[in-house]
Formats: C-alpha cells, sequence, structure tokens
C-alpha cells in the first residue's frame, strides 16, 4: 500500500513526487508512467530521422515529459495557465520561484534567467492595441534539460518506487483507497493523483468516464507560424531578448507564442497531426538570420472530441496523409495571389514547406486576425512587415479538457487529485510544476 500514487511522470508529478519526498522522508510515493526513463527515451526525430517509438513518442512520454524539449520555463501569472486564478497571484509566483530553486539546485543556473518586463514598450503599445505579456524566463535548451532532469531523477529514484512503461487500464475506489489495474500489476494507494499532461489525453477520458467525472469545456488554439528578417522587431527587442504581445477584438484574442530570434522553424509532430514549430537558436550548430513565432488564436469547444476533431480536420487536410506543411509569403497574401516558389525571396526559409495559398486551406479567422496583427504590429513598430514574411500553416497547441477540482486540486472524488495540463488549469511547464509542489505542500 503507498501513501500517494502518481500517474505520468511528466514535470508536474515529478515536483509533487520530488516535494513529498524532501518533506516526509517517509512517506510511500509511486510514479508510474507509460513512457521511459530519461535515459532511455530515444526518438529517431531527436537526431533528425523519423519517429522509430514502437507506442506512443517518446519525445512527449516518459519521465520529465516535455520538460525534456527545449526546458523552457516562464514564470508569470500573464499567460501559461490560470493557476494564479486557481490559487492566488501570489501563491502562484511563490511556488513557481521554487520550480526555479529547484532547478537551479540541479544545474539550472548555467543558464541565465532573463526577464521580458517591458514598460515603456507597455506604454508604446498601448495605443495600437497591444497589450504586452512579460515573464521571468530559465529557457535551458534540450541539453541542459536533460542533464538537470536525469539529476533529479537520480536522487529521487533512492526514495520514491517508478514503474515505468505500465499500461493503467482501469482504477476503482474501494474501501478508502484506490485499486490501480495496469499492465504491469495491481497496485494499491490511499492517494491518487493524475498527473498525464496533454500527451494522454485519451487516457484521461476514458479515466474520468470511468470514475464519473464531468468535464468542462475544451480550449483549441490554432494560429500561423510566422518567419521573418531577423532585424524586423529590432525596435522592440532592444531590452529583451523575446516579447509576448496579445491583440485583442470583440471576436478573437491573438498572442504571440514562442518567439525566437535567429532560429528555426522546424517539424512537430502531434496527435497524428504535423504542424511549424519554433526551435530556439541555441538547438543548433549554426543559428539562422530569420526570427520566428506563431501567432495563436484560443476557440474552446464543448467536447474534447470536438476540439480534437476540429484540429484534425483543418490541419489533416493540409497534411495530405504526407506530412505537408503549407506556406505562402506575406506579400502574396495580402495582394491574394498563391506563392509559387521561396527562391527569388530576401527571407530563406528554414524549413521545407509547399508553397501555396493559406487563404484556400486555412480558415479566414487564422488568416484575418493575422493581418489584423501585423497591422497594429508596423504601426508600433514604425515600419511595413517584410512582404517576404513567410507564413506557415499552421501551429497548435492542445489543452486538456477542465475537470472540476477546488483550491487543493481534488475531484469531487476524495483523494483523487488532478494536476499539471490534464487539470485544464496549466498550459506550460514552469506551471504545471509549480501546481506539483503546491499539492505536494498541502497532502
Amino acid at each position: 500500500m503507498n501513501d500517494v500514487t502518481i500517474i505520468g511522470a511528466g514535470v508536474s508529478g515529478v515536483f509533487l513526487a520530488y516535494t513529498l519526498m524532501k518533506s516526509n522522508p517517509h512517506i510511500r510515493v509511486h510514479l508510474i508512467d507509460k513512457g521511459k526513463r530519461l535515459e532511455e527515451r530515444t526518438c529517431g526525430r531527436d537526431v533528425k530521422q523519423g519517429c522509430i517509438c514502437p507506442g506512443p513518442c517518446e519525445k512527449y512520454v516518459g519521465f520529465a515529459g516535455l520538460g525534456k524539449s527545449e526546458g523552457k520555463f516562464n514564470y508569470t501569472n500573464d499567460f501559461g495557465g490560470r493557476l494564479g486564478e486557481k490559487i492566488g497571484e501570489s501563491q502562484a509566483l511563490k511556488w513557481m520561484e521554487e520550480v526555479d530553486h529547484i532547478l537551479c539546485s540541479f544545474g539550472a543556473d548555467k543558464k541565465a534567467r532573463y526577464s521580458t518586463k517591458n514598460e515603456d514598450l507597455s506604454k508604446k503599445a498601448a495605443p495600437f492595441g497591444l497589450n504586452v505579456f512579460s515573464a521571468e524566463v530559465r529557457h535551458l535548451g534540450t541539453s541542459l534539460a536533460y542533464d538537470v532532469f536525469q539529476k533529479l531523477y537520480q536522487e529521487m529514484e533512492e526514495n520514491i518506487s517508478f514503474t515505468f512503461e505500465a499500461d493503467v487500464s482501469e482504477v476503482q475506489k474501494k474501501g478508502g483507497r484506490f485499486i490501480i489495474y495496469s499492465d504491469q500489476g495491481v497496485f494499491e494507494s490511499e492517494q491518487l493523483v493524475f498527473a498525464t499532461g496533454m500527451s494522454g489525453s485519451n487516457w484521461m477520458k476514458s479515466m474520468t468516464e470511468q470514475l464519473g467525472l464531468k468535464a468542462d469545456k475544451t480550449r483549441l488554439d490554432l494560429g500561423i507560424r510566422v518567419e521573418t528578417r531577423g532585424d524586423q522587431l529590432d525596435a522592440i527587442l532592444q531590452e529583451t531578448f523575446e516579447t509576448k504581445l496579445n491583440y485583442q477584438t470583440e471576436t478573437y484574442s491573438a498572442t504571440t507564442y514562442c518567439m525566437n530570434p535567429k532560429g528555426r522553424v522546424i517539424r512537430k509532430h502531434q496527435h497524428g497531426l504535423v504542424m511549424a514549430d519554433g526551435q530556439n537558436q541555441g538547438e543548433e550548430e549554426r543559428p539562422s538570420s530569420n526570427l520566428n513565432f506563431t501567432l495563436f488564436i484560443p476557440r474552446y469547444f464543448d467536447s474534447h472530441s470536438l476540439a480534437m476533431g476540429e484540429a484534425q480536420r483543418i490541419i489533416g487536410e493540409i497534411n495530405q496523409g504526407n506530412g505537408r506543411i503549407l506556406a505562402q509569403t506575406l506579400g502574396d497574401l495580402q495582394a491574394g495571389l498563391s506563392t509559387l516558389s521561396f527562391s527569388n525571396g530576401r527571407i530563406k526559409p528554414s524549413l521545407k514547406a509547399e508553397p501555396g495559398d493559406l487563404r484556400a486551406e486555412v480558415p479566414d479567422l487564422y488568416i484575418d486576425a493575422s493581418l489584423e496583427f501585423f497591422q497594429a504590429l508596423e504601426r508600433l513598430l514604425g515600419e511595413k512587415m517584410d512582404p517576404g514574411t513567410i507564413l506557415y500553416g499552421l501551429d497548435s497547441k492542445f489543452y486538456e479538457p477542465k475537470v472540476p477540482t477546488d483550491i487543493t486540486f481534488q475531484t469531487e472524488i476524495e483523494g483523487l487529485y488532478l494536476i499539471g495540463d490534464c487539470s485544464g488549469e496549466t498550459h506550460s511547464l514552469s506551471q504545471a510544476a509549480a501546481s506539483g509542489i503546491y499539492l505536494g505542500s498541502v497532502l
């Protein structure tokens, strides 16, 4: 019998287990994950080959979850989830600071922390309808993130029991304890925590249905990935490495995401879809001469299946079953012309994509919002966007349906908790990890 069993070894589950271990060395904590140990996670796409994973892609599941990726921790309440609304903004920031403290204790301080706050820019942007979001950022990069989480695992494995490559098929509550059925055995626990993140969305759906838990609406973010000249945003990036801009109208809210000066646009594989994502300059031997970001527009659907169906419909049709990504220059989009080639442009695409007409394959909402955002951005910059700017269709962010929980993340089933992205409350590494530490402090 375990005191606490955590299903999901992403950042929320890892930081919860670590916090429980530190606060009570005698507590019996069991962490279960369908993926592998960190050192065994070897997707072929990590070495520029095709995915060779026999089951769920190891880029997304296993110890540290998406923390194994670029390891970008944004400490803020401005974006990345609603943890501040859930537990109070000062409390959320407090636990995010603890996340950073723990990371640094395992070597994350090799990368300096920086701030994107710029009050002068905020004042300049406001007249043009642009809001500037800010954060304290610790961007580890893939290599350092791996080292940090591997050291964290090595300290935890002496005090916490792990079961990897386990498929949990059923959970029951009997006699005040939870019975967890899996292909690696049957386990019992006094308390149970789901921390499966976005990669476990189908599993989470089946578990909530089994347990009779009702889910609220599901959010889906879709948007165009933008690749422009490296100096295009110099007027607003003089004091910060990146910035996050938000533009709102009565019909939508559009926010820049994952801004990468000198970075590259890469392929992202999730849920059977292929999308245009961004990569930081530190991940490549040779930085590019471009800057890229995504402009995301969130929408809400009555169910998780409806949200996923919308993504499958739009992005799946663009992919055409062969991973196709569509791209067009801004100048051609504005002129109503299909892009035939990128070979003559000043901006060279860092991702191989098929030239064409975004308007023909991407819903008008995402096209029109991008064009209106560019108009506001041009007024802020005091110059036109380069017509050779390349627009990729599409990028996406997936979210879990929000299952109601109380202030401690406990569901209506006593002793069952949801943390991290599977709770629907957090959408970032920092807030997911902080939710784990917060729950660890109250259990």
